[in-house]
């Protein structure tokens, strides 16, 4: 939520007797991102899903079985994180292929003419 304040330049009748200057007003305005707001509930939601899941008496399982849960758990829990990634699209993607092959392409340039040049300065030194 941002909080903006609003100037306002108007003339009222008794300044305009008193002087020519218009009067100043502020005004605080709250503006409402409804996005923020919506992801903010979102949140507190999960959050209060989680400290009922956390606060449950869960029994255990079986020791045999804890290695296959916990992976479970685990894959469970990754496909959850995938889910909430914004992936680029397809012009995006390849924006950022051509970027890093620019990059690779001009280190490789800058590492050869520095191997050039020490091969060549080790030749002239030791003859």
């Amino acid at each position: 939520m941002a909080k903006i304040t609003k100037i306002k330049a108007s003339e009222s009748s008794s300044s305009k007797e008193e002087s020519n200057e218009p009067t100043i007003t502020r005004k605080k305005v709250v503006v409402k991102d409804k996005k923020s707001e919506k992801t903010k509930r979102d949140k507190l939601k999960k959050a209060e899903k989680q400290i009922g899941k956390s606060k449950s008496t869960k029994k255990k399982p079986f020791i045999l079985f804890r290695p296959f849960v916990a992976l479970f758990n685990y894959l469970h829990n990754s496909w959850l994180e995938l889910r909430q990634v914004r992936w680029p699209n397809r012009k995006a993607t390849w924006k950022m292929v051509l970027a890093v092959m620019v990059y690779c392409l001009l280190f490789v340039v800058i590492i050869s003419l520095l191997d050039l040049f020490f091969s060549w300065l080790f030749k002239l030194i030791l003859g």
